[in-house]
């Protein structure tokens, strides 16, 4: 760029660089999903078709950027990892959150025919925000990513309650808000049961667990000697690179592997004893083909 007279103004622009070393954490919502869901008819207290649209865009967003490591989404929010050593656009949060947000919003968009074909979209158009958060250590991310999954619990059940008094039970919304009021989850699980016949251990794990997005590696085995994974030794933005030719074939692996939709428990050690390649950021041995 040719100096100019106007070049001056750059020197307002302010650093937003995150902290090296740090696990980095996108979390987007749906903004104003309340009125969005209530113009297309979303079913309640879940649909399945938005959910799925949500982890296809997500699956999208993990195609397009292969540095993040895993993503977990319930209702219209997900949060996308990043590992600490990632130096994708020199760590610049405002970089980071915009391209997530923008490139998870138009897949959104761009996939909504496909889950809703009767139902063309009008403006206002869905949009999402977003943030960074960062965690300096695994047990950090883990309990951010344990919370999020206990929330999930916590709101499904909640609803799924609600909204048995209200379509099954014939409640309107006061009634069965004021008679949810205090309860806990035990008393819910009493009402869809003895009420409704509903086992709520019988629901569907998506709505139960959420969506749990990753890359299909082979998984260790139960009982493995875990891998070691020392945080003080992991390679920061700070540190010695690994060489172009270990890059190179770390790329060529993650673009190999499917990535997947789960349900299952994150909170629990076994999750991330199985799969040691979401804390260390080394590709996994690609399964074989059945």
């Amino acid at each position: 760029m040719a100096n100019s007279k106007y070049e001056y103004v750059k020197s307002f622009e302010q650093p937003d660089l995150l902290l090296p070393n740090t696990w980095i954490v996108i979390r987007i919502d749906g903004k104003g999903f309340h009125k969005f869901s209530n113009k297309y008819s979303f079913e309640k207290p879940n649909d399945r078709r938005a959910l799925d649209l949500m982890n296809a865009a997500a699956k999208a967003v993990m195609t397009e950027l292969p540095d993040i490591v895993i993503a977990y989404g319930i209702s219209d929010e997900y949060s996308f990892v990043f590992h600490k050593s990632c130096a994708l656009f020199e760590r610049r949060s405002s970089k980071l959150v915009t391209t997530v947000v923008s490139t998870f919003t138009a897949y959104y968009v761009h996939l909504w025919s496909s889950f809703f074909p009767e139902m063309p979209l009008s403006p206002p158009l869905p949009s999402f925000d977003g943030r960074a958060v960062q965690y300096p250590s695994m047990q950090n991310l883990r309990d951010y990513m344990s919370w999020r999954q206990v929330d999930c619990h916590i709101n499904n059940l909640y609803n799924t309650t609600f909204w048995a008094l209200i379509q099954i039970g014939g409640l309107d919304a006061k009634s069965a808000e004021k008679e949810l009021s205090g309860s806990m989850a035990a008393d819910k699980n009493e009402i869809l049961f003895s009420r409704f016949k509903i086992n709520y251990n019988n629901e569907p794990e998506i709505y139960k667990k959420g969506s749990v997005v990753l890359r299909d590696y082979e998984l260790v085995e139960p009982g493995s000697p875990p891998e070691v994974i020392d945080e003080d030794l992991v390679k920061t933005v700070e540190q010695v690179a690994l060489s172009k030719t270990q890059e190179e074939n770390d790329k060529k692996r993650r673009a190999k592997a499917r990535i997947t939709v789960q349900h299952v428990d994150i909170i629990k050690d076994e999750f991330w004893e199985r799969r040691p390649w979401l804390l260390s950021n080394k590709p996994g041995k690609i399964p074989k083909e059945p």
